[in-house]
């Protein structure tokens, strides 16, 4: 969601060939090796150090997060996937596998917020507490990983990034934008069943990835990924390395969609079947199907860093401007603004990085370097639920630390409303079967 921080499409880095990423805000230890990592991959591809990328497949840290000689809690095979034991059960009928904890005390909300605004419970990727969490509306966490023993002796799970529900409600997928890695978790064992890419090793060879992004799973068991340094857009099997399609050129990150794409952060998709490339060099977003046919791009109007853009309604979008002061912005297909939420002084949103759309036409935003997560109400632009405390970090209950992903709990997760779409519809948005495709409410913009 934000690996080019701080840069916006007239700084020249932005439209240079190599994108190189600056540090997160407040890293850890762990954290800033793995970005000193990407820092230094960068360099070597731009040619000014004198080294070897691990574009060209690169190896383990023995001194890694991992410890010495340290590896990622399943054996990372030489095509980048690790497969624990067990598989999770295929994507069917929607479910909520969550083994909740007590609903205990009032919650930690901050004052004013109503527990009304949301449908259901909130999934967040607390990105700097190393963790997930399922929040209730009331601001009461019902559901964390990793808990102590859920990962192996030894073994950290890396800082997410983002975290989607996938379509059959089984397992969550979590990207770790800053370990090169994606993690899929079955929620009911909360155990990792596969992991995708090198831990703390960026790369562009057979295997790895360079700061992945917002990685979703198809229903058909298909991993979608952004994968942002290397300025490509992956579609893998699953089971094993197999690239089914890529769109984009690691020698090439400008905007040219299909071929091209300048530094891609999100690939979400629409009811149609089709899917919106968010693009950070150049400040684009684009409509295209998996087969590579691309319908429309635009610019988001006036927005200086754009981040995960996603469907509102039909024709309506919703993107985040990854920027301080942050703003939300609803544009339509021809790029001119419906809406925009951009409160300032002590309101001011502080980088956020994705804004998804509730039923009840409000929106759902993680405000990063804010350490929170709110809901803004689309008619009055007030904030009208938050848990988190505005700017400061903490991990005890009622705080977070610059969360970055969010997502809706089954039955109203982002891949499972969107399921609809798919099941009636190839990749190409071809129609495929006798399903009827579900819009979601578009209330007034």
């Amino acid at each position: 969601m934000h690996t080019l921080a701080g840069l916006t499409q007239n700084d020249p880095l932005v439209t240079s060939p190599v994108p190189v990423p600056t540090a997160v805000r407040r890293p850890g230890p762990a954290v800033a090796a793995v970005v000193a990592v990407a820092v230094l991959a960068a360099l070597c591809t731009a040619g000014l150090a004198g080294c070897t990328p691990p574009a060209s497949g690169g190896q383990h840290n023995p001194g890694g997060r991992h410890g010495p000689g340290g590896r990622s809690p399943a054996a990372v095979a030489s095509n980048g996937i690790s497969q624990a034991a067990g598989r999770p059960p295929p994507p069917g009928r929607a479910s909520n596998a969550f083994h909740l904890l007590p609903a205990r005390g009032r919650g930690h909300l901050a004052p004013g917020s109503d527990p009304h605004a949301l449908p259901g419970d909130v999934l967040i990727a607390d990105e700097g507490n190393n963790r997930l969490l399922l929040v209730d509306p009331r601001g009461r966490i019902r559901w964390k990983f990793p808990r102590r023993g859920d990962m192996p002796h030894g073994h950290v799970f890396g800082p997410p990034d983002d975290a989607f529900i996938a379509p059959g409600g089984h397992a969550i997928i979590a990207t770790q934008e800053m370990h090169d890695t994606v993690s899929v978790i079955n929620i009911a064992t909360r155990h990792i069943t596969r992991r995708y890419g090198h831990p703390g090793v960026p790369g562009s060879a057979h295997g790895y990835f360079s700061h992945p992004d917002d990685a979703m799973l198809l229903p058909g068991g298909d991993l979608l990924v952004a994968d942002i340094m290397n300025c490509r857009i992956l579609l893998i099997s699953p089971g094993r390395w197999h690239v089914r399609r890529q769109f984009g050129r690691t020698s090439s990150c400008r905007h040219h969609p299909p071929a091209r794409f300048g530094s891609p952060n999100g690939v979400f998709p629409l009811d149609d079947g089709h899917f919106l490339v968010t693009e950070i060099n150049g400040d684009w977003v684009d409509e295209m199907s998996l087969r590579g046919h691309v319908y429309w791009s635009r610019h988001p109007p006036g927005v200086g860093y754009p981040s995960d853009a996603n469907e509102v309604g039909r024709g309506r979008y919703l993107v985040a401007d990854y920027s301080d002061p942050g703003q939300v912005v609803i544009f339509g297909r021809s790029g001119r603004a419906l809406w925009r939420f951009r409160p300032g002084g002590k309101r001011a949103l502080n980088h956020p990085s994705l804004a998804l759309p509730l039923p009840n036409g409000n929106i759902l935003v993680n405000d990063d370097y804010n350490d929170r997560v709110i809901v803004i109400d689309r008619r009055t632009k007030r904030i009208i639920w938050q848990y988190g405390h505005r700017g400061v970090p903490g991990r005890a209950a009622g705080y977070l630390d610059n969360p970055d992903g969010v997502d809706l709990s089954p039955p109203d997760s982002l891949l499972i409303t969107h399921a609809a779409g798919w099941g009636a519809r190839d990749h190409s948005g071809r129609r495929t079967g006798t399903g009827r495709i579900q819009p979601r409410p578009q209330p007034p913009a």
